[in-house]
């Protein structure tokens, strides 16, 4: 990431799957060992239960991080998120440590727009030169992209400043819903993505029945 800052948000998400996915896998084959009749639609509510709640808790203790609060709660929602994913992923039968995997995670969180530039965006991180000196413009862009997750709150972290001074504890209520809110939504994309179209068929029906 320092040699190539205008591809920061591939490189952690190439970093991410090989680091996170792994573990994903374990959690879904111990979980389908233990319960060999659970759906995958079980499994897929218990990992975004966890992580729904992981984000509200990092968003809270983020909040508590006084000026660095903003990053301090990027960090924690990227380690989220991504974990999000990889187990929903793994829950719906899908390989977390593939490569293909670090392309869902740059487009459910809306790095990129689609799968096809998420995809050549991984490509021209992997295939980057000899470490350069990047246009400040690209940095800026990929920073930028990099906070996607937080652009919603970036804004109102003065404001929440401000009326902590007032009500305390409302910048810690306001990051943790926050945070589980974006979490749920992630969750949402997810499972459109990775539940099997069969199942979405048979799940619609049965909640309109």
């Amino acid at each position: 990431m320092l040699d190539h800052p205008g591809f920061a948000p591939e490189l952690l998400a190439l970093a991410a799957v090989p680091a996170l996915g792994p573990s994903a896998a374990e959690w879904a084959e111990r979980l389908r060992g233990r319960y060999p009749d659970a759906p995958a639609d079980g499994l897929a509510r218990l990992a975004t239960r966890r992580y729904v709640g992981a984000a509200a808790a990092g968003g809270a203790t983020a909040a508590l991080a006084g000026l660095f609060a903003p990053v301090a709660e990027l960090a924690s929602v990227l380690w989220t998120q991504s974990n999000l994913v990889l187990h929903l992923a793994a829950a719906y039968g899908q390989d977390p440590a593939h490569p293909d995997r670090a392309v869902d995670l740059l487009a459910l969180t809306q790095v990129h727009p689609d799968p096809e530039s998420a995809r050549a965006a991984l490509a021209a991180a992997q295939t980057a030169g000899d470490p350069a000196e990047e246009p400040w413009p690209r940095a800026a862009e990929a920073a930028w992209r990099l906070a996607a997750p937080l652009t919603a709150q970036a804004g109102g972290w003065l404001a929440l400043r401000l009326a902590s001074r007032l009500l305390p504890g409302a910048a810690v209520l306001a990051a943790a819903l926050g945070d589980s809110a974006a979490a749920e939504r992630l969750a949402a994309r997810a499972v459109a993505l990775y539940r099997p179209r069969q199942s979405q068929s048979n799940h619609s029906r049965g909640s309109s029945a």
